[in-house]
């Protein structure tokens, strides 16, 4: 016969009491009531389903982004393969992301001249000699 370390009436309980607070704190509560480790809790949790991993978050709140995922955003901006800059993500986070920022402005600025352009082209501006 097999030993079972969870009835289906605590399960439900577990379940119920994490689904209506879902943190660690009421993980730690839960171990402690029917003695078992936060581990084991995590895992039934899982197993039924319910259990949210905590989410990282970097010291400014923001959700953390690979130096792959910077990388990946830089190539987007220039229209370039991302093999081409194949070896990049292996430069430091701080100078990817000024990168990122500094193709992003340039970008932008290109875009408001393109604008311009087309909008001199279809005779939007007046000019007035003197």
């Amino acid at each position: 016969m097999k030993n079972v370390n969870y009835t289906p009436e605590v399960t439900q309980v577990i379940v119920d009491s994490y689904e209506t607070d879902p943190c660690m704190d009421t993980v730690r509560k839960l171990a402690e009531i029917h003695g078992k480790t936060t581990k084991s809790i995590i895992g039934k949790l899982s197993r039924e389903g319910v259990y949210q991993k905590a989410s990282y978050t970097t010291k400014t709140g923001a959700k953390p982004i690979t130096k792959g995922e910077i990388v990946a955003q830089i190539s987007d901006q220039l229209n370039l393969d991302t093999e081409t800059v194949a070896g990049l993500e292996k430069a430091p986070k701080a100078a990817l992301v000024a990168v990122r920022d500094a193709v992003s402005v340039v970008r932008e600025a290109a875009m408001e001249v393109v604008e311009f352009d087309e909008r001199l082209e279809e005779g939007d501006f007046a000019f007035n000699g003197s």
